[in-house]
């Protein structure tokens, strides 16, 4: 199916029909991959509010958190029991599994272990409900969302290489992850912070950088087996940039119960 269009591309075209063709293309492109990042915050989304209501109960039970809140038998495992390493690690498992099996798979595969992917993470995040309140969770994620359209319009319509920049981004996630682990056990207030201050710059910077290398892997060459891995790919880049995102801003935005 590619090699018609490589044939094509050999002949006579006027640019300006030629332009437009790619600009079509590369519009139609942008689209799925903001429509599969999209749906996959919607399925985080669904997991964790279906989560939490069945995690919760507002009839007194022998599982009582810190803050008031009464478990039940499932919250209790998911939250309180060895349970809840299987599922802080079950999404960095998936993540990775599609990261390196992507381009074996097909495009259906991929696009449900994204899905799967994205189930695995709401899981994950419903334990915010317990810690933040509903109102500046909600809060959060509309200031998250106009954020991450502006920067990622801005990565889209840009002449600037960003590139430079997404190498230096790169490398700040690396130190942010180290600042991290080393605040485990330091349990500073002023470097978790300093973490969540520069954690939201860095994802910010991502967010357009990630848009921009997104738009420039579009080829019209492309069959549809690869532009359907590249589209996932695209979307699962932006996605993970919008929940670290969110995270980061959460800390300042979010008030505690």
């Amino acid at each position: 199916m590619a090699e018609p269009l490589r044939n094509y591309q050999t002949r006579a075209v006027p640019a300006g029909r030629a332009d437009a063709a790619i600009d079509q293309g590369l519009r139609a492109y942008m689209i799925k991959v903001y429509n599969l990042m999209g749906m996959g915050l919607l399925i985080t989304g669904l997991a964790a509010v279906a989560t939490i209501m069945l995690a919760t109960t507002s009839t007194p039970t022998a599982y009582q958190i810190a803050n008031g809140t009464y478990l039940t038998g499932f919250g209790y495992a998911l939250f309180a029991s060895p349970l809840k390493w299987v599922v802080i690690l079950a999404p960095l498992a998936a993540v990775f599994f599609l990261s390196f099996r992507v381009q074996s798979m097909s495009v259906s595969a991929a696009q449900t272990t994204f899905w799967v992917y994205a189930g695995l993470v709401g899981l994950s995040l419903s334990s915010l409900f317990l810690v933040y309140t509903t109102a500046s969770i909600s809060q959060t994620f509309f200031a998250t969302a106009a954020a991450f359209g502006a920067l990622s319009l801005y990565g889209y319509t840009t002449k600037r290489d960003l590139t430079a920049m997404g190498s230096f981004l790169i490398m700040g996630v690396f130190g942010l992850v180290i600042a991290m682990l080393i605040n485990i056990f330091l349990q500073s207030s002023a470097l978790a912070f300093a973490v969540s201050a520069i954690g939201v710059l860095i994802f910010a910077g991502l967010t357009a950088y990630d848009t921009q290398k997104i738009k420039e892997m579009y080829f019209e060459g492309d069959d549809q087996l690869v532009a359907g891995r590249k589209s996932i790919m695209g979307a699962l880049t932006l996605y993970l940039d919008f929940i670290n995102l969110f995270m980061f801003l959460l800390q300042f935005m979010g008030d505690r119960r």
